[in-house]
């Protein structure tokens, strides 16, 4: 009989919380486009099964390291009251964080539900998860009151979610623009086996009822075209949602079209403004798209070589006005990186970019032209491994070899996070003896988030009774609070600042007073993983980490079922550990243990217990090793019987 380690069975080690549970199986590896648009979709199949939770027997508890995670025992589900004739705002998703935007309005019969996006994730904190998406268990259950989905913009925090959430809240009715409708498509395209997807196209000043309330459509500025501002109207006043969105502006001062925009939206009745709080710790007004363009022109002009332009994909405009700026003085366009070459198919889809034939070429044809004729518009300006400039920036790139004549120009902003690998990127290159142009040095890169004052100067013009700063983590939203008090725009008690996804924020005696509840909608994480997906266990995430800082140890040892002895001295695998050559006396004082921990702990019970051996053999190896080594190998007994 063998009684092989399962992972539905084995226990953690003592140092963490009673708690396991059953593991989804990787059925797929990793892909190279990890973390980025446009990645390898993935079939979204449920994941694992019940929960389980293993006894605890044996070692004496001690501290786990500053720097691994605790398991949290999972929390009971509130029972959140009933609606009555209040107003309900959930937010799923982009609370106390950026990404993964997702909005539930809810009055009487009708929800309402504002973005779909994913968030991007770090190898360092999830690792192997590829995006972690809203959890959507309060919309299940009420799936037969959603209206419609309205998306504000195509960026994929705010519809990368789409895919994978869309079939399990019954597949309502999608609302949206053109260029974000083209987006969404080209998405779900890569998700043949799901249902289409019914999208209807509005435009600005367009009105439409989703049950019985009436939504109507504003343009907004933002880093991408046709973003949209919502206004959704109930009985005691309208819901003005933003999205995310800036302020065409000249020296501070809003646009006519900018002023008329929200001006219109400010003549009416306004019960409450949920706005972008992205970049609100920047004071003034942002740097305008206009001025960045003006000064990628004058670069893209000069240049005396060849010229490599890194930015985002999701940098929508500025993508296009690149292409159009470099066919204006005669150049030829090379798109590198499947995000941008997507984005800039579905611009010409849309007919937003209509380049000359022969403009845009592939990359191996760049030794047809003279350097001063080519621009490279790449992605990896964040330094990611496998994304196109740092393949050119490690000599691992086919066509495009990089020399003292070229110059780069990085225009996008360091995301926090990426300090290390974007300081790597910028070594490589200047290895070359190349020039490099950044927004520390030139203004070559905007933000599609409005500054304090843009913001400031919006919630005044909109002229909202109650206010909610969304978008954005826990210090924007606070300090987006702090700004607007300090204009005196608004009272304290009129402002929210969700505490969390989840937070039940209730507008009640018919549109006088706001407050949130003391209930939450659920809120765990739900995670894309591989092709599984949903409430991926902590203990999965923690174990995973444990494997990436101090690998694995694995025993396997026989035993006698007559006496409980160890038939032989135990095997021992190290992954990522140890040196096993190196570390005889190591493991020669460790077969002693495991030893004398199997045979004590079989002979306590009749018939034998190897679910209780395991624990035992878990807690006991783990402490020793990290007594000896301060390291914490993942440690799995395997145990067989004869």
């Amino acid at each position: 009989m063998i009684h092989r380690n399962n992972p539905d069975r084995r226990q953690a080690p003592k140092r963490y919380p009673s708690s396991d549970a059953s593991r989804p199986a990787r059925t797929s590896g990793r892909h190279p486009s990890h973390g980025r648009p446009n990645a390898r979709p993935h079939t979204p199949v449920r994941a694992g099964g019940p929960a389980r939770t293993g006894r605890r027997t044996g070692a004496k508890m001690r501290m786990p390291r500053k720097n691994m995670p605790r398991l949290t025992p999972k929390k009971k589900e509130d029972v959140i009251p009933a609606l009555g004739d209040n107003i309900r705002i959930i937010p799923l998703g982009g609370v106390e964080e950026v990404g993964k935007n997702m909005i539930v309005v809810e009055y009487k019969d009708d929800i309402v539900i504002f973005d779909m996006g994913f968030q991007f994730v770090t190898e360092e904190e999830t690792p192997g998860i590829d995006y972690i998406l809203p959890n959507t268990k309060y919309l299940e259950q009420w799936k037969e009151k959603i209206r419609g989905v309205v998306i504000t913009h195509g960026h994929l925090d705010h519809i990368g979610g789409i895919p994978y959430i869309m079939n399990r809240i019954g597949n309502p009715k999608i609302y949206t623009r053109s260029l974000t409708k083209m987006m969404i498509g080209k998405r779900q395209s890569e998700f043949p086996h799901l249902p289409e997807l019914d999208i209807r196209e509005v435009e600005p000043g367009d009105n439409i009822k989703l049950g019985n309330l009436p939504i109507k459509f504003y343009p907004i500025s933002h880093s991408i075209p046709d973003a949209m501002a919502v206004s959704l109207e109930t009985p005691y006043g309208n819901i003005v949602i933003t999205g995310d969105l800036k302020l065409d502006h000249i020296d501070n001062e809003p646009t006519s079209e900018e002023k008329k925009v929200w001006g219109e939206i400010g003549k009416h009745s306004n019960l409450l403004l949920v706005s972008d709080s992205t970049n609100v710790e920047n004071p003034g007004f942002s740097i305008t798209e206009k001025k960045i363009q003006e000064n990628l022109e004058e670069i893209i002009k000069n240049v005396p070589g060849r010229l490599i332009i890194g930015t985002f994909a999701s940098q929508f405009e500025r993508m296009i006005k690149i292409v159009q700026i470099a066919e204006k003085y005669g150049k030829k366009v090379i798109t590198e990186g499947r995000s941008i070459k997507t984005n800039i198919e579905i611009a010409q889809l849309a007919e937003l970019l209509k380049p000359k034939k022969g403009t845009i070429i592939p990359a191996q044809d760049i030794s047809k032209y003279p350097p001063n004729k080519i621009v490279v518009l790449a992605t990896g300006a964040q330094g990611e491994e496998f994304a196109a400039l740092m393949r050119i920036s490690t000599k691992q790139h086919k066509h495009v070899v990089l020399n003292e004549r070229d110059t780069i120009v990085l225009s996008s902003s360091i995301v926090p996070g990426n300090e290390v690998a974007v300081r790597k990127l910028k070594d490589n290159l200047y290895r070359f003896g190349v020039k490099i142009i950044h927004y520390k040095v030139s203004d070559v890169h905007s933000t599609g988030h409005g500054n304090a004052g843009e913001l400031t100067w919006v919630n005044k013009t909109v002229g909202a009774k109650f206010f909610i700063p969304g978008y954005g983590s826990y210090s924007m939203t606070a300090f987006h609070a702090q700004v607007i008090k300090d204009a005196n725009i608004m009272k304290a008690e009129n402002i929210v600042i969700p505490k969390g996804n989840g937070a039940v924020i209730e507008i009640g005696n018919k549109g006088k007073t706001i407050k949130t509840l003391k209930e939450k909608a659920p809120s765990g994480i739900t995670m894309v993983d591989g092709l599984a997906i949903g409430d991926i266990q902590e203990v999965v995430i923690r174990d995973r980490k444990m494997l990436a800082q101090d690998g694995m140890f694995v025993i396997v040892a026989t035993i006698n079922l007559k006496t409980g002895k160890l038939r032989k001295s135990p095997d021992i695998i190290s992954r990522g550990f140890i040196y096993l050559r190196e570390s005889q006396d190591l493991l020669q004082e460790t077969r002693v243990l495991i030893k004398k921990t199997v045979e004590d702990t079989a002979s306590a019970a009749r018939p034998i217990n190897f679910d209780n051996i395991k624990a035992q053999l878990t807690d006991s190896v783990s402490m020793f090793l990290f007594q000896k080594t301060n390291k914490r190998p993942l440690v799995i007994p395997v145990l067989l019987s004869i």
